[in-house]
């Protein structure tokens, strides 16, 4: 079996530099910790976890709470973190709260009582209960959305600032009646992204029209119920914003149903790039958020917190997303 000193002969540092790398210290250069994390990777070591969490008395397993794991997203938040915590050394734990407080509750409490060594949470609401994390005192990271019931470190996009973005684009196109799939209430993202599609339309000079506007989950079959009551109102929408893409499947397979094509007969723009948007014809316009990175720099501060120990103030990161202009938004 290869030993620590293995490692740190193959990547040419000491020993203490390999220990301080494998533990998420933010003290080490990021040169030496991807010599480090390459040498871990070819000899194969695995750092004695359990001789470790006695020092600690912790696990060295950090718990990754996510809203839909089937959502590209969210599956690209994951990597980022899961890639970030494996060349420190940290396992990560994946649950799949489906949307649910109860199931992310549980999840929360199991990460509490087995002393994992942090938590990155997308939280259900802006009040998901995380006392046993805090009573443990365990770092806890937010991802996506806001957690205002627990003072911690927060990595977020400016999801206002992308939805009004784009609907300004489909107003240039010269749609009129833009309508909006919005998430559920409640959801800090869901309650962003319409308050950005409100902030666009009194900038582009376009009229809010409540019947315009359809609140659903953010899945597949909330798209699909949402278009079908919009495309289906005696004066639908000639294009419409969709809050995450597996509502844009949902929303493409209502139109399908009508024979109404994106572009043509309803504008379309997407949040989230999904490996399917360039293979559908026309492709789909997308806010693309930069999840891998946000997944990667969610773990870096919550290693930063695992390592410190100490008091600091709590940081918010705001991310900007990218509006890419495809075939489904363009006349």
């Amino acid at each position: 079996m290869a030993t620590i000193s293995d490692v740190a002969a193959l990547a040419g540092v000491s020993t203490a530099t390999v220990s301080r790398a494998l533990n998420g210290k933010s003290t080490v250069d990021p040169v030496l910790a991807e010599r480090v994390a390459r040498a871990v990777t070819e000899l194969g070591y695995t750092p004695n976890g359990l001789a470790r969490s006695l020092r600690r008395r912790e696990t060295a397993v950090l718990a990754l709470i996510i809203s839909d794991v089937e959502n590209p997203f969210f599956t690209a938040i994951a990597r980022g973190a899961e890639d970030t915590a494996q060349a420190a050394g940290f396992s990560v734990m994946l649950c799949n709260s489906d949307e649910n407080a109860a199931k992310e509750h549980r999840y929360v409490e199991v990460a509490a009582q087995e002393r994992l060594a942090g938590v990155i949470l997308s939280p259900t609401t802006g009040d998901s209960d995380v006392r046993p994390l805090t009573a443990h005192r365990t770092p806890i990271v937010t991802v996506d959305r806001r957690l205002g019931s627990a003072d911690c470190d927060a990595v977020l996009v400016n999801s206002r600032a992308a939805a009004c973005e784009a609907v300004l684009h489909l107003a240039a196109q010269g749609y009129e009646r833009i309508g909006c799939v919005a998430g559920p209430p409640g959801i800090t993202t869901a309650d962003d992204r319409l308050d950005g599609y409100r902030d666009g339309l009194r900038t582009a000079g376009r009229k809010y029209f409540a019947n315009l506007v359809h609140r659903c989950e953010f899945r597949d079959i909330g798209g699909h119920e949402a278009a079908t009551r919009l495309l289906t109102d005696p004066e639908p929408p000639d294009a419409l914003l969709v809050s995450s893409s597996p509502m844009s499947v949902g929303v493409l397979r209502a139109m399908a149903e009508r024979g109404l094509r994106s572009g043509r007969d309803v504008g379309i723009v997407s949040f989230d790039e999904a490996p399917w948007a360039t293979l559908i014809s026309p492709a789909l316009t997308v806010v693309a958020q930069p999840a891998h990175a946000m997944g990667q720099l969610a773990a870096r501060l919550l290693l930063d917190r695992i390592g410190e120990r100490g008091a600091r103030p709590a940081t918010t990161t705001t991310l900007s997303a990218q509006l890419i202009v495809r075939g489904s938004s363009t006349r």
